[in-house]
């Protein structure tokens, strides 16, 4: 027999490659049925499902776990804490009142003022679960001013998550930085860029979206509504309970809210001092943020994981000692929920996909490579596809800001677009943007017949793309 003509010799390496390219697609299949599959059940069903894929990669494939992201869901657990503590103790109910009253004075600028609020107040509460409480107070005000409610509405959902990348306590800034570090970007370094290019960004589809739809007197549905006797019953109740407000301990509540933004600003100034460093004298440097050996005996500042850590559960300790909220309200409020259901999110969805990407960390590098060196800008199309995918902006940033520092995508992209991973409004299936559509008593704030033309489409594709542009100008001039 005679051995086979070089034409005829089987290519090992092609074959190898496409051999694994094929297990990763595959693996990467999963990855997404595990996600779709979590996001439907809700809850922890995203962190569980996540876990669900990472036996089947484990234990059906073979491939060998990564570290589970430890830092990062500690961070938002201290956060947590201290942003449960403050509701507890009426911090957040005073926020509500305050903002309940500016709505009211200005009717005609609601579809300005509604994010505005949301924006500042999940800045301040580090998630945008926070918009839950002056949603339905949006929607009484614009309609009893004849404004359509899903204008002000749809841009306050938007506005509460794109803040999110904007709040030096929220999960995914954090971690960002902490992903970041190589870079030797921090988080004060990160607002200034995400801070005016979302304000700007959504002040700017706030204009457009002030036109959006027809005026509410000109609505058929809300016309009909209004002839419905169950409506109308609807209307008079709205009626009659505005103006009433929550009854809370006055002073309890500023303390609490002291408290917490202090926290936050200190987290801030903290996480600027390795830039101040050559500025401050070496005594104070010590006492604010101190230096440790590392394991090459170099001496570093105290990590800033570790700090946030630190200060909100500080924080927290605080403010139960000085406010005495109520212990159990502490873990029944909406703050604490939302807060675990994100740690259990981001432990299984982001140690599920940072196995996956590790395991083909060399064939990624191949295939995204020449695009990220061609179009750099195009990681922004990964983050916005993902976020989609897991409702999670941690969970986003914990899978793809390591591939994007292992891939050598420079960080004024990485901060430029920041941003998209505010992805939630593509599916409408994130919590406050269905309770919008609840709240909503006019029927002008729907999800549409072909499901993806829905009230929030228009106003989150605008704002994230005024977002992205003045997100890159601005990381590229201050980065």
């Amino acid at each position: 027999m005679h051995p086979p003509a070089s034409s005829e010799l089987i290519d090992y390496p092609k074959n190898l490659e496409f051999f694994m390219s094929a297990q990763f697609l595959i693996q990467f299949a999963i990855v997404l049925l595990c996600i779709l599959l979590g996001a439907r059940v809700g809850g922890i069903g995203l962190g569980v499902f996540g876990g669900l894929g990472l036996a089947i990669l484990t234990f059906g494939f073979g491939l060998q776990p990564t570290s589970p992201p430890i830092d990062v869901m500690l961070m938002i657990m201290a956060v947590v804490s201290a942003a449960a503590a403050m509701e507890a103790s009426g911090g957040l109910d005073l926020m509500i009142r305050v903002a309940t009253r500016i709505l009211r004075k200005n009717p005609k600028y609601i579809t300005f003022m509604a994010p505005a609020v949301t924006y500042i107040f999940t800045i301040f509460a580090g998630t945008g679960h926070v918009a839950y409480s002056v949603l339905p107070v949006i929607a009484e005000v614009s309609r009893r001013s004849g404004i359509r409610p899903e204008r002000p509405l749809s841009m306050a959902v938007i506005a509460s998550q794109f803040s999110i990348v904007a709040s030096p306590i929220a999960a995914a800034v954090t971690s960002a930085a902490s992903y970041l570090t190589p870079y030797h970007i921090s988080i004060p370094q990160i607002l200034m860029v995400t801070i005016p290019s979302t304000t700007l960004g959504i002040a700017i589809a706030c204009v457009f979206v002030n036109k959006m739809g027809k005026e509410l007197k000109d609505d058929p549905e809300y016309q009909r509504r209004l002839k419905d006797p169950v409506y109308q019953e609807i209307y008079a109740a709205q009626e009659s309970s505005s103006g009433t407000e929550t009854v809370i301990n006055e002073k309890s509540a500023r303390t609490s809210l002291k408290i917490f933004i202090s926290a936050a600003i200190l987290v801030v100034i903290l996480g600027s001092l390795d830039k101040l460093a050559k500025y401050l004298p070496a005594e104070l440097m010590a006492h604010l943020r101190p230096s440790f050996p590392d394991a090459k005996g170099d001496m570093k500042l105290l990590n800033m994981p570790h700090v946030i850590e630190i200060v909100m559960l500080t924080a927290a300790a605080f403010i139960i000692m000085f406010c005495k909220p109520d212990g159990t309200a502490i873990t029944r409020g909406s703050v604490f929920h939302a807060g675990m259901r994100a740690v259990i999110a981001i432990f299984g969805i982001a140690w599920l996909g940072d196995t996956l990407f590790n395991a083909h960390l060399d064939e990624l590098k191949t295939l995204v490579s020449g695009l990220v060196e061609t179009a750099p800008w195009t990681f922004a199309f990964a983050l916005f596809a993902f976020s989609v995918l897991v409702n999670s902006q941690g969970a986003t940033v914990a899978t793809l800001f390591p591939l994007g520092v292992s891939l050598g995508i420079p960080p004024e992209i990485m901060v430029g677009t920041f941003v998209a991973v505010n992805g939630y409004f593509f599916i409408p299936n994130y919590g406050p943007i269905i309770a919008s559509i609840d709240f909503d008593t006019t029927g002008t704030t729907r999800i549409g017949r072909y499901i993806l033309n829905h009230s929030f489409m228009i106003p989150g594709l605008l704002s994230m793309a005024f977002s992205l542009v003045l997100g890159l100008a601005f990381a590229k001039m201050l980065l």
